[in-house]
């Protein structure tokens, strides 16, 4: 059975992106619809990295408190292990923010949080169950949304459409906006393995000849992020999943006979890398943030943050115009202006990063070194606060702006 609704913004996809900004914009008194494909937020190894920026929103939101009782673990200090030097490349504990760390915190909890706190406004209309395939346009203008849901056909009529709906986005296709894609020397595979309470603290990264791996402390487990070539998948699962426990086991001995909990090539979960970003986000009716807009590298795990910051600038400046059903263009273009230059200086510097260190690394055969600059970080502790400020609050972050209507 078809159904048809109008509403004044409606948000394709469940997102950081999405729910933050549907979040803000009912909070501000904005009717608005988000849309998630899936049944609930339980996706396993996605971002879990809510960094220092994104708390403090939390914080400008009166809401600090109860997010942090949602189990999280914190990350005040960043280091590697490159060849036989260990360098700390980062120290939080400095920032001139309430919280100086890093939460590691499943993504679901953190959009549950969010959908619980934006469930509190009448205006706020989220559809799980619910995929956006296909935009409706009228006159060159998008004006709606089409949606499969397991009822049946939805269609959202809206005065701005926001597509929040990730890297892979469907709606950003449809819209024909033309982007660039930069490339990436290497692919992720994410995995688990039990963490004993005598395995120390977190080691953020090893690198060693021709191998990398970063291991975050979840609490009871390691979630790690083993760095392969790009395309390089097939050649490891040729080699036997024991090559591959073998080669977890070189990087970190002490993980012991724990590797064995591998036992199946779908415990590995492989993360393919992509950098690439719209040359426009907008065209009339219709706007791309978070990874729609500009998918991120992992290095630094700073795209949930960036996203999240997309979302409050977005917000900010259309929760006036949206409650008046007047948004133009201007806004549109005034979003992409605002946070363009963070997104680009962001994609820089990872692109730099992946060819220069990584791409390197992958195909060396040589035991690395730790370079200059990065033993510069231990002579000097003073200047890891340099990276700790590029990770944790990023070149460019928003503030809430946006009023609270009645709840």
């Amino acid at each position: 059975m078809s159904e048809t609704i109008s509403t004044q913004c409606c948000i394709a996809g469940g997102g950081p992106a999405g729910m933050m900004l549907g979040f803000l914009l009912a909070r501000a008194g904005v009717r608005v619809v988000v849309l998630e494909k899936h049944a609930d937020f339980f996706r396993d190894f996605r971002g879990d990295t809510v960094h220092p920026s994104t708390l403090e929103l939390m914080s400008e939101l009166g809401l600090l408190d109860a997010f942090l009782k949602v189990p999280h673990q914190e990350v005040t200090t960043l280091s590697a292990l490159v060849g036989a030097d260990r360098v700390h490349v980062a120290d939080f504990r400095r920032l001139p923010t309430r919280c100086k760390f890093i939460a590691l915190m499943p993504q679901w909890d953190f959009l549950n949080f969010l959908a619980g706190q934006a469930r509190r406004y009448p205006g706020f209309d989220l559809r799980m169950k619910a995929d956006a395939v296909d935009l409706v346009e009228e006159g060159g203008r998008i004006v709606g949304v089409a949606a499969t849901t397991p009822e049946g056909p939805l269609t959202i009529h809206a005065d701005l459409v926001v597509a929040c709906d990730g890297r892979h986005s469907t709606l950003r296709d449809k819209s024909g906006l033309q982007g660039d894609a930069f490339g990436a020397p290497m692919d992720v595979l994410w995995f688990r393995i039990s963490r004993l309470p005598d395995d120390g603290p977190e080691t953020f990264g090893h690198i060693e000849a021709g191998r990398m791996m970063i291991m975050l402390d979840r609490g009871d487990y390691w979630q790690c992020a083993y760095v392969i070539a790009k395309g390089g998948l097939e050649r490891i699962q040729a080699e036997g999943l024991a090559a591959f426990r073998a080669r977890v086991l070189d990087l970190s001995p002490f993980l012991g006979k724990r590797v064995e909990e591998l036992s199946d090539w779908s415990d590995v979960k492989l993360l393919s890398v992509q950098v690439d970003r719209l040359r426009r986000w907008w065209r009339p009716g219709f706007l791309a943030i978070g990874d729609a807009a500009h998918a991120m590298s992992p290095i630094g795990g700073v795209g949930v943050n960036l996203a999240v910051q997309d979302a409050v600038a977005a917000a900010n400046r259309l929760a006036a115009p949206l409650s008046a059903s007047n948004a133009s263009d201007e806004d549109l273009q005034a979003i992409q202006a605002r946070r363009e230059f963070a997104v680009k200086l962001t994609q820089a510097g990872q692109l730099f990063i992946q060819n220069r260190l990584i791409s390197r690394v992958l195909s060396g055969q040589a035991r690395p070194k730790a370079p200059a600059l990065m033993k510069l970080f231990n002579a000097f502790p003073i200047l890891q606060r340099i990276p700790a400020r590029l990770v944790g609050l990023g070149v460019q972050p928003e503030h809430i702006h946006t009023p609270e209507a009645a709840a």
